[in-house]
């Protein structure tokens, strides 16, 4: 079959077109004058955060709970009554018939592996002549309130699971992962992973706390009212 110049030169044409078409591709190239923003304000991350199904959180009846991708942040979004709080990684009277008189509170509370020391200014109880330590590694924040730290002896759980010694394979470590950036809520108040830590809050009380294995940060109304900054903190004693 003859073929004109002309076909031959429209079928080169069309053979080059799937070729380009083809072998195209897209070449990333790095700014090196680009600078990522700041991380939000802990408030402001609690409110821009995209909210979790809370079921994939499901600690148990009235209780979320999940640990960071790091496995030193357990946290659980639960309730208290009085001084007992009802977590499924601690033993506590919460259930206990003495506390059926007590209100129940919504709270959350967390606890850390490797974390700052409390600053003296947040030092406010003696533990009541007990010989219980004044130790930081927790975080519980109230409707009202964010605090740092409490009375205790010995080890929490999360540091007996995965504090330098830790087992790393108790109930802990079978609990849901609050990805980088995620939101879980439960009774008005909110959880997220970020920044290399967690933040819980309530955002209708302006009230929050920040917690990593480097700082803390007590968020109340007008801003943060406490921080330990990364050069004053020190891991587990």
């Amino acid at each position: 079959m003859r073929r004109t110049i002309r076909g031959i030169l429209a079928a080169l044409a069309l053979s080059a077109g799937i070729m380009l078409t083809a072998t195209a591709c897209t070449i990333t190239t790095v700014d090196p004058g680009y600078v990522p923003p700041p991380p939000l304000p802990a408030l402001e991350q609690l409110k821009q955060a995209p909210l979790e199904d809370a079921a994939t959180f499901s600690g148990g009846e009235g209780v979320l709970n999940f640990v960071t991708e790091d496995r030193n942040m357990v946290c659980a979004l639960t309730s208290a009554r009085g001084e007992d709080l009802n977590l499924p990684y601690e033993h506590n009277g919460f259930a206990d018939s003495a506390n059926n008189k007590l209100d129940t509170v919504p709270v959350a509370h967390c606890e850390l592996a490797a974390y700052p020391k409390a600053e003296p200014a947040d030092v406010k109880d003696d533990c009541a002549g007990t010989g219980l330590g004044y130790l930081g590694g927790t975080a519980l924040l109230t409707p009202d309130k964010a605090s740092y730290g409490g009375c205790r002896s010995g080890l929490t759980q999360m540091e007996s699971e995965f504090g330098p010694k830790g087992s790393k394979d108790g109930a802990i470590s079978k609990m849901p992962v609050l990805s980088d950036g995620q939101n879980v809520e439960r009774n008005g108040l909110r959880c997220s992973a970020y920044n290399g830590g967690v933040s819980c809050g309530n955002l209708s009380a302006g009230v929050a706390f920040f917690i990593s294995k480097d700082r803390y940060e007590l968020i109340s109304g007008g801003g943060i009212k406490a921080t330990a900054p990364p050069s004053e903190a020190s891991k587990t004693p």
